[in-house]
């Protein structure tokens, strides 16, 4: 498998130079491996802190800026980062109001930033954690104790960061922010494995003319293997896994994501297949976002995240926003 990298130990450090190098607006701590808004910490604001293994690009990092995270911690491929990491980022963006931290459901993550959250409270640091655990792919994983998180992320870090940026105090965006987790589900599919620069190669075997129900964003299994389908069958199985556990009463916003491997032609015309599915069923679609924001390194595939979107969290998601990945508004 052929790589456009130097050395795979070298892998994240020199991704993070090349976004130090394109994104003046942001500090890039390279031996740390944390990304700050160069305006932090920001006078009155609740900050917003997030990390996980790289791999999932723009996921943390290329979601700091205004309007979202004011720090990312980025750890190995995979791998969480460690709590000195986030207790230095915590520190870095800490105002004096707080600092909520997102964390996804993955037994790593969880431990770290629990840790994380007691050092920095030891050392004078408000904090506040809100989890992420979206997946209905399965209930129990290799890598976790529930749900997994996955495409919600999104939403939470974009909802709690207009919020944050609005003044509200931290209690209020944690409120917030674990309303959105509580009101998101995703479903994956995977249509070929990833490879990772360690080994080099597929990580897991999805043989020539299968593919992967459920798959987790870190190649776990899902919920079951099956002869190649159509984009119009997917949609129908993804979207009626997500809804079995949504049942939503309101309009919803919808995250069409790219795997990482899969093109936006292919995209845009799941996405139609989505929005069928979704008529079908009656439940009207406030927006949709499409394109590859919780990438799982080269795999083809999708995922489908809904989240019921009452006015506010609707008002919140139009908010502006400038970071790397994702941006609109003034």
């Amino acid at each position: 498998m052929k790589m456009l990298i130097n050395v795979p130990e070298t892998v994240v450090p020199d991704a993070l130079r090349g976004i130090a190098a394109t994104h003046p607006e942001l500090t890039v701590d390279v031996d740390k491996q944390v990304v700050v808004r160069r305006d932090a910490p920001v006078a009155g604001k609740v900050a917003l802190v997030s990390g996980g293994g790289s791999g999932h690009e723009p996921l943390h990092s290329g979601f700091v800026g205004p309007g979202m995270l004011d720090a990312a911690c980025a750890g190995p491929v995979y791998t969480s980062p460690v709590p000195d990491q986030m207790v230095a980022a915590a520190a870095a963006v800490d105002s004096g109001e707080g600092v909520l931290f997102i964390v996804k459901n993955y037994t790593g993550d969880v431990l770290n930033f629990d840790m994380a959250a007691e050092l920095a409270e030891d050392e004078g640091i408000r904090i506040a954690k809100v989890l992420v655990e979206d997946d209905v792919a399965v209930t129990d994983s290799t890598h976790t104790a529930g749900r997994r998180g996955t495409g919600a992320t999104l939403f939470v870090e974009k909802i709690a960061g207009a919020l944050a940026d609005e003044g509200a105090p931290l209690e209020r965006v944690e409120a917030v922010a674990r309303r959105v987790a509580d009101s998101c589900r995703s479903f994956g599919v995977a249509l070929s494995p990833c490879s990772t620069p360690a080994t080099g190669g597929p990580m897991f075997d999805l043989p020539s003319g299968e593919l992967e129900l459920g798959v987790g964003i870190h190649g776990e299994p899902g919920r079951e293997r099956r002869a190649m389908m159509t984009s119009r069958e997917i949609a129908d199985f993804a979207v009626d896994a997500v809804l079995a556990e949504l049942e939503p009463e309101e309009p919803v916003l919808a995250l069409v994501n790219g795997m990482g491997g899969t093109p936006l032609l292919e995209l845009y015309g799941f996405c139609a297949e989505v929005h069928r599915v979704l008529g079908e069923r009656r439940i009207p679609v406030a927006r949709t976002l499409v394109g590859n924001y919780v990438t799982s390194l080269d795999m083809a595939g999708a995922s489908v995240t809904l989240c019921r979107a009452d006015e506010e969290l609707l008002r919140l998601w139009d908010a502006p926003v400038r970071t790397p990945g994702l941006r609109w508004g003034a």
